[in-house]
């Protein structure tokens, strides 16, 4: 039986630290879903089906990843694709708790689903989708923080083309 994971996000927009994760977790397992949540609380800059086409094109070359969306309770979307795990990036110590609040309630709601914590290469620790957009938005370098694609779609949406 093939290993499954669901490796979650808002991913507005998708950064070298969330590759790191992805690119990692696909190593571990057989199909990894990278999963596109709609956060309610959250004012994205992108809409949903663009954050997907750009997570699709920046991990095109990763043949086990699949992208997709969903909305209400992740486990529930695990359990639709068969997902015995969930992905979760660790970038420091402050996303352990906030971390651990949401895998323990994952864990009422399904025991029969594990969560991974992946601690983020250092060199990316830092780095969350807020800090890029905010650089980006007053058009200081970001080629080292996301993919050129996805530096490109910034720029685009803060009109510095």
């Amino acid at each position: 039986m093939a290993s499954i994971a669901v490796c979650p996000g808002s991913f507005d927009p998708i950064t070298y630290g969330h590759l790191d994760i992805i690119k990692r977790g696909a190593k571990v397992f057989d199909q990894l879903y990278v999963v596109v949540l709609n956060n309610s609380s959250k004012n994205p800059l992108f809409t949903v089906e663009e954050r997907i086409d750009l997570i699709k094109q920046v991990t095109k070359e990763l043949p086990n990843v699949k992208v997709d969306e969903f909305h209400g309770l992740l486990v529930d979307y695990a359990k639709s694709v068969n997902a015995s795990a969930i992905i979760r990036g660790l970038r420091a110590v402050s996303d352990f708790e906030y971390e651990m609040q949401i895998t323990s309630m994952n864990r009422v709601l399904n025991e029969d689903i594990e969560t991974f914590f992946i601690m983020t290469n250092n060199q990316f620790s830092f780095l969350s989708s807020s800090i890029v957009k905010e650089v980006a938005q007053y058009g200081a370098t970001i080629s080292e923080l996301v993919p050129p694609l996805v530096e490109q779609a910034l720029h685009k949406k803060f009109n510095r083309e």
